[in-house]
């Protein structure tokens, strides 16, 4: 574990006075960094093992932080338990938060053939700090890559729309890294999840005022 880039991280949180630190849950090094998103085994060795890690890396951080579910492409093999559950698992033994990236969900659930409502319904609300939406890049029928370079399909629009009904606003980040549109149709989509949650805070209102 490298704790001394986590104690550099934990310098430039403080300097900055950046509330939430996030990672993704992936496999990150091998005798060195690994810059992908490889995943972890599904198995309860590896719950313990990267609860532990987590808990070092707030112990070291002094503050709380949220992991993030990662795309990937080739199943962890000798899996003991579903993605879902293993995170699940991961979050209540490390006492952290999640980072919901909604783009990867769908995007697993086509590579993977599941759904991917029932994933995020499966997934404890209550530890969602933070989200994620993204386009992605169809290479087959069956075969989606998450790349942040196209604008979002309607299908993870209305996966994005059906989780803050189920859990709230958090604050989501629209990711963009490549292929820039005009700026007008980025806005675009920053305003529609603006609206989303706009829309989603006032049933929530209504609710809790019957």
């Amino acid at each position: 574990m490298d704790e001394v880039f986590l104690k550099q991280v934990k310098r430039f949180l403080d300097d900055y006075e950046i509330a939430l630190y996030t990672e993704h849950l992936s496999w990150c090094s091998d005798e060195g960094h690994l810059y992908d998103l490889l995943p972890i085994p599904f198995t309860e060795q590896a719950v313990r093992h990267v609860a532990a890690r987590i808990r070092r890396s707030q112990d070291i951080l002094e503050r709380r932080i949220a992991v993030e579910n990662a795309s990937y492409y080739v199943a962890p093999p000798e899996a003991e338990m579903s993605e879902s559950e293993f995170i699940t698992r991961v979050l209540e033994q490390a006492d952290c938060d999640l980072h919901l990236d909604v783009n990867n969900v769908y995007v697993n659930s086509v590579n993977f053939a599941f759904d991917p409502w029932q994933f995020i319904a499966a997934l404890p609300a209550g530890r969602v700090a933070y989200m994620h939406v993204a386009g992605h890049y169809q290479e087959a029928a069956d075969l989606l890559v998450d790349t942040h370079g196209a604008t979002v399909i309607d299908p993870v629009w209305r996966l994005l729309a059906r989780t803050y009904t189920h859990l709230g606003t958090p604050p989501t980040l629209l990711e963009r890294d490549f292929n820039l549109p005009p700026l007008d149709d980025l806005l675009a989509e920053v305003n529609h999840i603006q609206a989303l949650q706009a829309q989603h805070r006032e049933v929530g209102h209504k609710r809790l005022s019957r």
